[in-house]
């Protein structure tokens, strides 16, 4: 009996060194784009995205596996130019499985750069789990000399699996830097050094192998989101329009006359109309079409109430958003309300 005993003390002891020196399980989901993307030669700036499958991109930075026990899994392989409500669903989707169902401790994504920011910020929406979510790009094809993506996937690793990045919602990890998925906007066409924090700047950085976080994101995000996807097969049609000297008004049209959910206005200034442009979104909101006003500059809000009187024509002001980010809100909380005083609480909270 007594050596029946010490066996299972030390069979117990056992699964508990095993437990302490066990790794974070992390998924990496690939969706394509030029980390995934191939050049005709190593110097060429001409490539295209969405060529090398996951366990490539895995094999190619072996380094990650002392980090944590990885495995990956192919959603799509596109460039992120093609990315779509169809993909968003089904990427938030598989991460709330992953993470709630699964037990995996983080998820990155693989992503391409052109709108890494809108699925960032539809992903910190619609993901029902406080534990990490890092998107990972590159700006140079996995070919190219000096190719930032193996650096970028290594430190997005690095952050999934570090205990500073939990509840900080869904990042961005580019150059080094980790940005929020609010804030987070792509400045530059071609330089590595493209993604900026806008005017609160970067979150954190990772150095080392370690996640540094500076700062927490003071918005709603992840388990504290009203939005939720689960039983959602589409999501509302919203479009915006670009606003400019003697505009026309024909694209507004346009939207109007295809039954659009919402229209986001990319406006000059604090979000200001074209004469022309103004008489059909009143049109637009009146039958219905919620109106999003937001600006076209590349920092700066778009204010309530300041040089349009959004109350009198039950227009909703973006705030901090801009405004391919105000149309990702807008489609959400379309799926919630169609109250224009409620969609503005969603722009002040979200």
């Amino acid at each position: 009996m007594k050596h029946i005993k010490l066996l299972a003390v030390a069979v117990m002891a056992l699964c508990i060194g095993v437990s302490l020196n066990a790794k974070p399980k992390i998924r990496i989901i690939a969706t394509g784009g030029t980390i995934a993307g191939v050049s005709t030669t190593s110097a060429s700036s001409a490539y295209t995205a969405g060529q090398v499958g996951i366990q490539t991109l895995i094999d190619a930075v072996p380094q990650i596996l002392q980090l944590a026990d990885i495995s990956g899994e192919q959603l799509v392989n596109i460039g992120s130019q093609d990315m779509n409500d169809e993909v968003w669903l089904k990427l938030a989707k598989r991460i709330n499985v992953l993470l709630n169902e699964e037990g995996y401790d983080g998820v990155v994504i693989t992503h391409g750069t052109d709108t890494m920011e809108e699925t960032a910020y539809f992903l910190n929406l619609t993901v029902k789990s406080d534990k990490p979510v890092v998107l990972a790009g590159s700006m140079r094809p996995s070919n190219a000399i000096s190719a930032d993506g193996p650096a970028n996937l290594y430190n997005a690793v690095a952050a999934a699996v570090s205990p500073a990045c939990k509840g900080m919602g869904v990042l961005c990890c580019m150059n080094n830097q980790l940005l929020d998925a609010k804030t987070v906007i792509k400045t530059h066409t071609i330089d590595c050094d493209t993604f900026e924090g806008g005017p609160s700047g970067i979150i954190g950085y990772v150095y080392n192998g370690e996640a540094h976080m500076l700062q927490t994101p003071n918005n709603r995000h992840t388990v504290n989101s009203e939005f939720d996807v689960a039983k959602l097969d589409k999501l509302p049609r919203v479009g915006i329009v670009y606003g400019y000297a003697n505009c026309s008004p024909l694209p507004m049209k346009a939207f109007v006359d295809a039954n659009f959910d919402g229209i986001v206005l990319a406006g000059v200034g604090d979000g200001n109309f074209y004469k022309d442009v103004f008489d059909v979104a009143v049109g637009a909101q009146n039958s219905g079409i919620q109106i999003v006003r937001s600006s076209r500059c590349p920092t700066g809000p778009t204010c309530l109430n300041s040089e349009v009187d959004d109350a009198k024509y039950h227009f909703v002001a973006a705030l901090d958003l801009n405004p391919q980010k105000a149309r990702v809100l807008l489609m959400l909380a379309l799926t919630k309300t169609h109250d224009w005083q409620e969609i503005q609480k969603y722009f002040m909270e979200y």
